[in-house]
């Protein structure tokens, strides 16, 4: 009974994490005239929480693994928590998107410390399998919810409280956790942390999305040094967030590329559609919340099928249909809303979860965790930058030409996967996102 109940505690946080992650879409445009955001600025409510939550979302885990996962998992929920505060608080753009960098840094430690509760507190074999399954469904369930709360919540009470609300959950689950999990923590592994390398990737995350949104040549060169920065200190570090050997594996390299390339799609099409359904008072948040939940639905149902194909056919001919369908949604959804949504979801689902069997199973039996939290970074980054590309394209019909040439880019990756076939489906549940 004990351990059904660190299940729900632990998969509320995750629950809470993946909700965070798309609940803002709904109430973009409320924000964006509240607070008087300048320009495209608003896009930077989302994209601090991606950037921060992909850039830290290693060094999140790896802290945990080392100074104690159940203390790291509290002081990770009291960050999120106080993040959201100040969120729903908030009076001034800068202030807002400071917070939402603050609630990324909380997300990035709770979402991969929640996953390795998980994996410690149940026994390998049948508990485990169904915890994860239970896990693999919530994280379905919260991308879903975060889309259909934040209309109604935006549309009755004000955006702040699709913030706000977090702070009564987060105050049960500290009480809950402190009460009901145990400490746990990787002795045998050296006690070193990759602060430089995770600092010089975010950075390079933030100066990259900066570049591309004001169209700024020098943060795109500062960008660009960041990242040279981050290669040097991986090749060198005691304890590298990447080892060089990793990244070796061609398949890895693909299957990482294709979650890129995923999440760039999800993330900047839902800002697009966000953005243009209310800002013309077509559609209230709570019509379109209903109405991308669909395409959600879709991803669950191409998830589904798609890992049940790969153990037939393989893993590139899953990652091709699933790139063509998303290429072939991102233009629909400009003349076909309505069928552009299935298609695009269906797409999506598909894509993901064969991007990530080859990203995992690229990687020795060893480094297998690791491989999983590089495929949680690519995901998350990918939506930070999608945001930022589809949000600088002026008419949402050339953003979601845009969108389908990203996804085109992505055909063209799937193709040169191997015909491997997986053996036990999907590998690793995302430790904080959902498709």
């Amino acid at each position: 009974m004990r351990e059904r109940w660190t299940l729900a505690v632990l998969g509320t946080a995750f629950f809470v994490v993946v909700l965070d992650s798309t609940i803002v879409y709904v109430a973009l445009p409320s924000i964006a005239d509240d607070l008087a955001f300048a320009g495209g600025g608003v896009q930077w409510v989302i994209s601090a929480y991606l950037v921060t939550f992909g850039g830290l979302l290693l060094l999140g885990g790896r802290v945990a693994d080392l100074l104690g996962r159940r203390r790291v998992f509290l002081v990770g929920i009291a960050v999120f928590t106080g993040a959201s505060v100040l969120c729903g608080s908030a009076s001034e753009p800068a202030v807002l998107v400071g917070a939402r960098v603050l609630q990324g840094m909380g997300a990035a430690v709770m979402a991969p410390t929640a996953l390795s509760l998980v994996l410690v507190t149940f026994e390998p074999g049948l508990e485990r399998n169904r915890a994860l399954g239970v896990w693999g469904g919530i994280g379905g369930v919260g991308g879903t919810a975060g889309l259909l709360l934040g209309g109604p919540i935006t549309q009755l009470w004000g955006w702040k409280w699709i913030f706000l609300a977090n702070l009564p959950v987060g105050v049960l689950l500290l009480v809950a956790s402190a009460r009901l999990l145990a400490e746990s923590r990787d002795a045998d592994r050296p006690r070193a942390f990759d602060a430089s390398g995770a600092l010089a990737v975010t950075g390079a995350l933030v100066l990259l999305v900066l570049g591309i949104t004001e169209a700024s040549w020098p943060a795109l060169a500062g960008s660009a040094l960041l990242l040279g920065t981050f290669v040097l200190v991986e090749r060198r570090a005691v304890a590298p967030l990447v080892p060089w050997r990793v990244v070796r594996s061609r398949r890895l390299v693909t299957g990482n590329l294709l979650l890129l390339v995923a999440g760039t799609c999800v993330d900047g099409v839902l800002l697009v559609l966000a953005l243009d359904a209310q800002a013309a008072g077509s559609r209230s948040p709570v019509h379109f919340g209903l109405t991308t939940a669909a395409m959600t639905g879709a991803s669950v149902v191409g998830s589904v099928v798609g890992q049940a194909v790969v153990t037939r056919v393989g893993v590139r001919a899953v990652a091709v249909a699933g790139t063509a369908l998303l290429a072939a949604g991102s233009v629909a959804l400009t003349t076909l809303p309505a069928v552009g949504l299935v298609v695009f979801g269906a797409g999506l689902g598909a894509a993901f979860v064969s991007a990530q069997i080859a990203a995992v199973s690229g990687a020795a039996p060893d480094d297998s965790g690791l491989a999983a939290g590089i495929a949680d970074t690519s995901f998350a980054v990918g939506g930070a930058l999608g945001v930022a590309v589809l949000s600088t394209v002026e008419g949402t019909g050339s953003a979601l030409v845009v969108a389908a040439i990203v996804a085109a880019l992505g055909l063209v990756a799937a193709t040169s996967l191997g015909a491997h076939r997986a053996t036990s489906g999907v590998t690793h549940l995302p430790a904080g996102r959902a498709p």
